[in-house]
C-alpha cells in the first residue's frame, strides 16, 4: 500500500486472525485458471500476497512464487505458515523489470486511492515479461471508502480498469463479476481481471 496507514495497521494488527480466515482458499478456482496462462515453471508474483496462501498454491503446482506485502505481519504469517519469500514494501516502492511471466494481484490493490492506480498498473506492466499475465481482483462501484473495520476500499467499475489497463499496455482483457462476502461480513461485487502484456 503507497498511501493509507490505517488500512495497514488493521492488517499487521490482525495478520493472525486474517490469516486463518484466508486459509480457506475461497478464490482457489480463479487461481487455477490464471495459473493455465502461465508457463510450466514459471516465475510468479504474488502481489499483495497478504498471508500467502496464493503464493503457496502456486508452489504446489510447480511454480516458481514470492510475494509482495506492505503489511509485516502478514509477510511473517506467509514465511511461517508456507515457507514463502516475502519482500515487505509500499506498492509505489516495487520495483522489477520483466522479471515474472504472471502476477497474482488479488484484491489488494483496492486499499489504495483511485489517482494512484495508474502507477501501480504502470509498475505491474513493467514487472512482466511479454506475454506474461496479470490477475487483478477488486470490488465492483464508484467512489470510496471505510469499511467497518476501518479498512479504505476505492471502488473501480468494469469499463474503467478497462481503459486504465489498456492505457497501460496491456491487452486480451476478460473481465467477469460475481458477489461474495467480505471479512467485515459485507456482501459485495467482486470484479475479476484477467489481462496479458503483449
Amino acid at each position: 500500500m503507497s498511501g493509507d496507514n490505517k488500512t495497514l495497521e488493521f492488517y499487521t494488527r490482525e495478520a493472525s486472525a486474517y490469516a486463518d480466515y484466508t486459509s480457506q482458499e475461497k478464490r482457489s478456482p480463479l487461481l487455477k485458471r490464471f495459473a493455465a496462462f502461465l508457463p510450466e515453471g514459471g516465475d510468479v508474483l504474488d502481489f499483495g500476497c497478504g498471508s500467502g496462501w496464493g503464493a503457496n498454491r502456486f508452489n504446489e503446482m510447480g511454480f516458481r512464487a514470492v510475494g509482495f506485502d506492505g503489511s509485516e505481519g502478514l509477510a511473517a504469517e506467509a514465511r511461517e505458515r508456507y515457507a514463502v519469500e516475502v519482500t515487505v514494501g509500499r506498492f509505489d516502492t516495487f520495483s522489477a523489470e520483466s522479471a515474472y511471466d504472471g502476477i497474482w494481484a488479488s484484491f489488494c490493490l483496492l486499499h489504495d486511492t483511485r489517482e494512484a492506480m495508474p502507477g501501480h498498473l504502470a509498475r505491474l506492466h513493467r514487472a512482466l515479461r511479454p506475454g506474461g499475465a496479470i490477475y487483478i481482483g477488486l470490488k465492483e462501484g464508484e467512489g470510496a471508502h471505510r469499511d467497518s473495520l476501518g479498512r479504505l476500499y476505492t471502488y473501480f467499475g468494469t469499463d474503467e480498469m478497462t481503459g486504465l489497463l489498456t492505457a497501460a499496455g496491456f491487452g486480451r482483457i476478460a473481465t467477469e463479476t460475481d458477489q461474495t462476502t467480505g471479512y467485515d461480513g459485507a456482501d459485495v461485487i467482486s470484479l475479476h481481471i484477467f489481462a496479458h502484456r503483449d
